[in-house]
């Protein structure tokens, strides 16, 4: 289900938090289309963090720390990122006003990036929102082998540890699958949603920012969820 939205002064970061409570997010048909519209799946994605799948090959990768993890270092960087043209993805939904709009999330401390590093460059990343204790993976984005992916496995360590019930991931693709993503109906996601949304709020900086985790410490956080 969608719908246009054309007063683009009527979406401010504030209304984006409403609207994700409702299991409502915005897209742009282009990142040339100043316009928005908004999207409520019939079938939504999510993986769930009991079900979390690594690959072998992953694991040794993440225990290698062969890269460097931060958090929220380069927001702007990341969401760049993700907006340019990649292999088999030529154009993208993140246009300006997506930006401004998650930039704006991101100084109110419900939007979060994860950056991987190697040697001193941004090889890949992802960003998305919080709120309660669901979190919503917006998009990410590689530019060197496994980046993407050490992040995506950094970002579930740190929401187990930090007491998230919800990983929405929208959609489900081939590649989310290899992790455990699965399709649900828009009326489970809902009940999933507001039970997330209720109550004593998770922790996303309860493995404190400041520090780069490891590799290990990380599969072992996901591991123990199991």
């Amino acid at each position: 289900m969608t719908s246009r939205e054309s007063a683009a002064a009527e979406i401010t970061p504030e209304v984006l938090l409403r609207a994700y409570a409702c299991g409502i997010f915005p897209m742009a048909e282009s990142a040339d289309d100043p316009t928005l519209f908004w999207v409520e799946p019939e079938m939504r994605g999510v993986i769930p963090l009991d079900g979390f799948r690594i690959a072998s090959r992953l694991a040794r990768t993440v225990r290698s720390d062969a890269f460097a993890v931060t958090v929220d270092t380069a927001f702007k960087a990341v969401i760049a990122g993700c907006a340019a043209p990649q292999a088999g993805r030529e154009d993208t939904w993140i246009n300006k006003r997506i930006r401004d709009l998650y930039g704006g999330l991101y100084e109110l401390g419900h939007c979060h990036s994860v950056e991987v590093w190697q040697d001193g460059d941004l090889a890949g990343g992802l960003y998305g929102v919080n709120l309660g204790r669901a979190f919503f993976g917006e998009s990410m984005f590689h530019r060197v082998r496994d980046a993407s992916k050490v992040a995506l496995v950094h970002l579930v360590a740190r929401l187990i540890a930090g007491g998230f019930e919800l990983l929405d991931t929208q959609y489900v693709t081939e590649h989310l699958k290899s992790f455990g993503a699965v399709e649900i109906p828009r009326r489970r996601y809902t009940a999933l949603l507001d039970r997330a949304i209720k109550g004593e709020p998770a922790d996303f900086n309860r493995l404190a920012i400041e520090r780069q985790v490891p590799g290990a410490e990380a599969l072992e956080i996901i591991a123990a969820r199991q």
